[in-house]
């Protein structure tokens, strides 16, 4: 296997003439993509109005003031004196100009496909929009949208921002109470929820959450239903109507609202360590500008394209990928189901299917496809492919290189891409025009003044340091929702205007990034300070590890102590003598000081629904801490059961 220094992926000039990101460098006279990033940080009003330009977004009228620092680097606006609703960039003019294009791709775990082209998405979002404003919905007003992955919940998105109204989207896998302390931290009045969706084969009813989470929810007034699995539901007809029956009957044409650039749009819930969820707000001309631009300029998204995330519309990369793809006129594919179901290869059958040109997936998924072996993968044309993208944690380089060879065939990119919620997408990823080392970034996206520093806040290259940004972009949280104090403590509170954003970083030598966890996952051990992701790529490059977590825990000489959990591969059974190995292989990789103190198998490891491993849960189980922290958006509560057995 090549090694983590080598160059392993170069795009061919006829790759980077073909792109988007290389045709801007052209326009703008600039040699080469450093040379993008640098001028972009230094002058962002340069940039942000270049960027504008190239990805063709209209505003009703223009802006006068590009940006605005007035009350603060933490409180920057944009294009401020414009008129703007990005409905109009992402839906109406391409409805106009290409009405029959494909706009939504649909398939549900059951096999149904269903597509809507341009102009039947705007239809279906002005019926609903029509129908929001039956229901009481203004300006202004939040509106919950707890469902599945249907052509339905880009309709609810398309159709809440067209009236000015802030869409909250929720994970569709949530409890009540989670669902219940959105709703009320944001006060929204509706809530459009369905009665179920299939997973591996079962309904899993929605309604029945819905209703708790609603009578916990003084602020709710109204409850749209949608029928997807064809559950009986319990009803309240003074609260509740059915979509179909509501929305039908609505015209088919609803004008959108001419909005600032800065009104919210969306409010999206992130998951602290400790205390309640925080709500990140986002603007008009805010997230969707982000959004698009990391699309076009670092997967480059293009008209005639299909895009499929595999995601779930609460995390941000459902509305990332929704937003972001019909903004550029491609095509946004939605799943609703297991990628593994019925059959391990039910991903790769989609990308043949449906010949989908972008695949992004996060890292643990990849983890759990490779354990069914190639052949599922190698039975499906994956030839339409020509991006491959990855986001959600830091990658091991084992299934980093089953993705790039089994996969992409060792002939497409990697688009690694590492930011947050609260940014509206990416602070460092790949692009199609630069080089590829395994597990890497290029650098910042365009438009993102990152860098990497030590405790001082100086710029290190070669050892981890804290992942900073220095100027302000449009994607910013325009703070946590009614929780100012919240937002700059989480990130302005450290270095004066400056963003932390609590991840580790490293810069090589030949220039390349790497992103090494979150700060505070980070582990001290004798002085020497490393990120979990380096441990736990030793860990998995053992033959019989598919996965692991590491965390630090207190050791009297050491300080902390290096404590692994790893999850085994079908086939191996856990032993001393298998522990023993695994210590041995992280020491051999590491060094003696990072051997690990114990090394823990089981089952699974506590994960979000967008497949981060919650290593704070993990230590905080370990150390036998009763409190711990905001749970809602723990996927698989049974793993942290399985840690308290193993520690005893």
């Amino acid at each position: 296997m090549t090694t983590e220094t080598e160059v392993v992926w170069r795009p061919t000039p006829a790759q980077v003439e073909r792109t988007r990101l290389w045709r801007f460098l052209r326009r703008q006279g600039l040699a080469d993509f450093s040379t993008l990033v640098a001028r972009a940080a230094e002058d962002p009003v340069w940039f942000w109005k270049a960027a504008i330009e190239d990805l063709e977004l209209e505003f009703y009228h223009p802006y006068q003031h590009l940006l605005d620092t007035s009350r603060g680097i933490p409180w920057a606006t944009w294009f401020r004196g414009g008129r703007y609703n990005y409905v109009h960039n992402a839906l109406d003019k391409h409805a106009a100009a290409r009405p029959m294009a494909p706009a939504i791709l649909w398939e549900g775990e059951e096999g149904q496909v269903r597509q809507l082209s341009y102009a039947e998405l705007r239809a279906e979002s002005d019926r609903l929009a029509h129908a929001l404003r039956q229901l009481g919905v203004v300006q202004g007003d939040r509106v919950g949208l707890f469902l599945p992955m249907v052509p339905e919940a880009a309709v609810a998105l398309l159709a809440c921002a067209k009236l000015g109204a802030i869409a909250l989207p929720l994970f569709s896998g949530f409890a009540a109470p989670a669902v219940a302390a959105r709703l009320n931290d944001s006060e929204a009045r509706v809530l459009i929820t369905a009665d179920g969706f299939f997973r591996r084969g079962q309904v899993v009813p929605m309604k029945p959450v819905a209703d708790e989470a609603v009578a916990q929810s003084p602020s709710v007034e109204r409850v749209l239903v949608l029928r997807r699995a064809g559950q009986p539901v319990t009803w309240q007809a003074e609260r509740d109507s059915w979509w179909h029956d509501l929305v039908a009957r609505q015209p088919a044409s609803y004008p959108t609202a001419q909005t600032d650039p800065e009104d919210p749009c969306l409010i999206l819930y992130t998951s602290g360590t400790t205390g309640r969820p925080k709500g990140a707000v986002h603007a008009q001309a805010g997230f969707p500008v982000k959004a698009t631009q990391d699309m076009a300029h670092c997967f480059d998204v293009q008209p005639g394209d299909r895009l499929f995330w595999v995601t779930d519309l609460g995390w941000m990369m459902g509305p990332w990928a929704i937003i972001g793809a019909l903004t550029l006129g491609a095509t946004v594919m939605l799943y609703d189901g297991a990628p593994d179901y019925p059959s391990p290869g039910r991903l790769w059958e989609m990308v043949a299917r449906h010949r989908l040109t972008v695949l992004g997936i996060s890292p643990t998924l990849v983890r759990g496809l490779m354990r069914h072996g190639e052949e599922w993968v190698a039975r499906h044309d994956r030839s339409s492919l020509r991006m491959l993208g990855s986001t959600g944690e830091p990658w091991n380089p084992v299934p980093w290189h089953w993705f790039f060879t089994v996969v992409g065939g060792g002939q497409l990119p990697i688009i690694n891409y590492s930011g947050g919620t609260e940014v509206s997408g990416g602070i460092v990823s790949g692009t199609p025009i630069t080089p590829l080392k395994p597990c890497s970034f290029a650098g910042p996206v365009p438009g993102m003044a990152a860098d990497v520093v030590d405790e001082q806040g100086r710029s290190v290259r070669g050892e981890v340091g804290e992942l900073v940004i220095r100027q302000p972009w449009p994607g910013m949280t325009r703070g946590f929702w009614r929780d100012p104090q919240r937002y700059l403590e989480t990130y302005w509170s450290r270095w004066p205007n400056v963003w932390v954003h609590g991840d580790w970083a490293r810069i090589d030598a030949d220039g390349f990034w790497y992103i090494e966890g979150r700060s505070d996952d980070t582990l001290k051990v004798a002085g020497k300070r490393i990120g979990p992701a380096e441990v736990e790529s030793a860990a998995v490059s053992h033959p019989a590890v598919s996965e692991a977590a590491a965390i630090g825990v207190p050791h009297e000489l050491k300080g902390e102590a290096v404590v692994v959990f790893a999850v085994l591969k079908p086939g191996s059974e856990p032993s001393a003598e298998l522990e023993r190995e695994v210590q041995e292989t992280v020491t051999s990789q590491l060094g003696k000081p990072l051997r690990p103190e114990r090394v823990f198998f089981v089952n699974d490891l506590p994960k979000t629904r967008n497949a981060k491993v919650l290593r704070r849960l993990v230590r905080a189980v370990y150390l036998g801490k009763e409190d711990l922290g905001d749970l809602s958006s723990l996927e698989n509560p049974a793993a942290l059961d399985e840690i308290r057995r193993v520690r005893g």
